[in-house]
């Protein structure tokens, strides 16, 4: 037979089935992935109907497919080369019944993704690489989660990710219209299939990335529009896939139809040739549903009864689980209801805080009428275990008049709930950052406050059975009772060890500008770096300055340094807050002010316990000399002693925080963003340090 009515059958053919068509060199199509050879690992499936499945319903297992060839990207003319113009257009659905991480389009010069983590990382990057430039990964990322690690705009986006999941471009997903020119926004998990195209022009540089839903033609204006050179970013070859990590059961990330060119337009895919979009909970064909119907009837029935009776049996059981940890610390243990109906079902009327691990809310405890403040730690975040337990066992059995109480906790399956004493006046930050004309701290309250916390430091490391290191104090986890006396609160991040035992403490949090500087050289947390941390709440209180601050030319200032100069200017009193308008008592402030400086001294050696801090507030023993050298700053020493540390790492604070172990109020005046930071030494590489933020990730130092 002649080749051409082959053709013509195999094309004739085609117009009734899903079929794909791989292109030949640098451009392919595929109009659903039945009988593809594309490269899946993880949870990635092509299912019965041609459909690719990235996540098949499973949870923090991430997967992937690749297109099996890898792609020219550059081309090779007089012993250069020069990166070629690229375009890409897929078809894609997402089914969750709960928020979920999105997924990702991807070019990588590698198929081994064996490195990456599932969640927040989307299968992509992990911990240890994102924001690499050696990770040459250019992405498109439909994520479905607002996560604070990566500064997103909400959980409903589109971003352009250039090596690492911090988007340099992002907007919510939508389109505009032709005809009118009116934004529409698309959900991403609304089950409804929706094509997306991207374009790269090399001339311009121009990555532009556009969507609609499936039936609706490539709308003229583009969706994110960003200028940005990849020839940098792409290898010579490279590979296109996809990639994702749902974070939830049952949240399923479908491809449809996938085309991508080197050097010329996409192919356009034909939307009448793509399998269907899968409808998880749908009704069936009533046929068949008629046709198997009573066969499974009965089973189905006798399976169904079998599986609640199991399920109550492991309920009940899981409600009466007490672990050793419990029984040997547990404060009192309240019940899910009686915390269920004092926040109303954790209404978000009754919202105060919300943080990386979890969110606070106010209550009314039923029977005794006892306002409280209840922490509901993120379920599904190993994180949030690892703070609910920390919390538990540091505060369950301190007691001390200038702690926030824990006064219970619940457990409720996989739900984790802390019980706290309200404070009714808030965080201490609310007060001290406040904008102009709302109400402030006298300064027989700020220096009232100082004492207070002092008191109970001094009590966390001396007077415990065990020495607690609290390792975050600052501002906004210091609460205000009804008296405006200070507690401090949040111990999520706190260690405790035996006196006189050397702490181990190896893996480093805490808030940046209130780090000591030793900490990237040992690694080891302390007294003495609370002690740091506590030097600079000295100052925050006295001066009402956040510990780092930009200045008129955009440079970012150390309030330690800041004081400093005017100590050694003999202008302490210039740098106390002015809107004490002068009522303050001088001789406290210069105390207070020099003892936050030696207390906040680079050296270890320089500072003094919470024992002599206490007997220094009180009168009972002169300050010392500041020893430092003249007209030379913290940082210089501080960078004389940690080459490479570099405090001075753009950092930015909200206007009000406040915090129950939780991160900074969102409601009522509050507003959300905490910055932590981690370090960790890495073998070869000296060491790496990234910010962890509740709510926004800030940048990279020293990596």
């Amino acid at each position: 037979m002649k080749p051409l009515p082959w053709l013509v059958l195999l094309l004739f053919l085609g117009l009734n089935q899903q079929i794909v068509v791989t292109g030949t060199g640098d451009q392919f199509i595929y109009s659903g992935f039945t009988d593809t050879n594309l490269v899946l690992d993880g949870a990635a499936m092509v299912t019965a109907h041609g459909v690719l499945d990235l996540t098949n319903g499973s949870v923090r297992l991430k997967g992937h497919a690749i297109h099996p060839a890898p792609l020219r990207f550059h081309k090779f003319s007089s012993n250069s080369s020069t990166l070629q113009s690229f375009s890409v257009s897929f078809v894609f659905g997402i089914i969750s019944p709960h928020p979920s991480n999105g997924f990702t389009f991807f070019i990588s010069p590698s198929k081994n993704f064996s490195g990456a983590l599932p969640t927040q990382y989307m299968g992509l990057l992990s911990d240890q690489n994102n924001g690499m430039a050696t990770n040459h990964i250019f992405a498109i990322e439909l994520d479905t989660i607002q996560n604070s690690e990566f500064q997103d705009m909400n959980d409903n986006h589109v971003g352009v990710d250039i090596n690492s999941l911090h988007s340099v471009q992002s907007d919510s997903a939508g389109f505009y219209d032709d005809k009118h020119g009116t934004f529409n926004n698309l959900t991403l998990v609304s089950g409804d299939p929706m094509q997306v195209w991207v374009d790269y022009d090399q001339e311009a540089t121009q990555i532009n990335v556009t969507m609609a839903p499936l039936n609706l033609a490539k709308p003229a204006r583009v969706l994110i529009s960003t200028k940005h050179d990849l020839s940098t970013v792409l290898t010579e070859s490279a590979y296109a896939g996809f990639s994702s990590a749902a974070g939830k059961a049952n949240a399923r990330h479908y491809v449809l139809g996938w085309s991508f060119a080197v050097d010329s337009p996409a192919p356009a895919i034909d939307i009448a040739r793509l399998p269907k979009m899968p409808r998880l909970g749908g009704s069936k064909d009533l046929s068949k549903f008629l046709e198997i119907i009573l066969p499974i009837a009965a089973a189905a029935a006798g399976a169904l009864i079998l599986v609640v009776f199991l399920l109550v049996r492991r309920h009940l059981r899981y409600a009466e689980l007490r672990e050793d940890w419990e029984v040997e610390f547990g404060p009192h243990r309240f019940s899910y209801k009686d915390l269920f109906l004092a926040t109303q079902g954790f209404k978000d009327k009754y919202l105060l805080g919300s943080g990386g691990f979890g969110r606070v809310y106010k209550g009314l405890l039923p029977v005794s009428a006892t306002e409280i403040a209840v922490k509901r730690v993120w379920h599904d975040s190993n994180q949030g275990m690892k703070e609910f337990i920390t919390e538990v066992v540091s505060i369950g059995r301190l007691q001390h008049r200038n702690l926030v109480p824990l006064t219970g906790y619940c457990r409720r399956n996989s739900e984790l709930l802390l019980v706290y004493e309200f404070m009714l006046n808030g965080s201490l930050d609310r007060y001290l950052f406040s904008e102009e004309g709302k109400p402030t701290l006298s300064w027989a309250q700020r220096f009232g406050i100082i004492k207070d916390i002092a008191s109970a430091l001094c009590y966390l490391h001396e007077e415990c059975e065990k020495v607690v290191i609290h390792r975050d104090i600052k501002a906004s986890n210091v609460l205000l009772d009804d008296e405006m006396n200070g507690r401090l609160g949040d111990f999520g991040l706190a260690r405790l060890y035996d006196h006189g035992v050397d702490p181990q403490t190896t893996h480093l949090v805490g808030t940046i500008g209130y780090l000591a500087p030793e900490l990237a050289s040992t690694g080891k947390a302390s007294p003495l770096t609370d002690v740091f941390s506590f030097g600079v709440f000295f100052l925050e209180v006295t001066c009402g300055q956040r510990p780092i601050r930009p200045n008129e030319e955009e440079n970012q200032i150390m309030l330690v340094d800041w004081v400093l100069q005017h100590w050694q200017k003999g202008s302490p009193s210039d740098t106390v807050d002015g809107r004490l308008h002068g009522n303050y008592v001088d001789q406290e402030a210069c105390l207070v002010l020099k003892l936050g400086l030696i207390c906040s001294h680079p050296s270890m050696d320089a500072r003094p316990s919470m024992r002599q801090v206490m007997q220094y507030l009180n009168g009972d023993m002169p300050l010392p000399e500041l020893m430092i050298p003249a007209h030379m700053s913290f940082q210089t020493l501080a960078l004389m002693q940690n080459e490479g540390f570099d405090p001075y790492v753009r950092s930015s604070y909200p206007s009000s925080m406040v915090s129950y172990g939780a991160s900074p109020l969102t409601r009522h005046g509050y507003f959300p963003l905490e910055n932590e930071i981690e370090l960790g030494p890495q073998p070869g590489r000296g060491l790496h340090c990234h910010l962890i933020c509740t709510q926004r990730t800030v940048g990279f130092m020293n990596k």
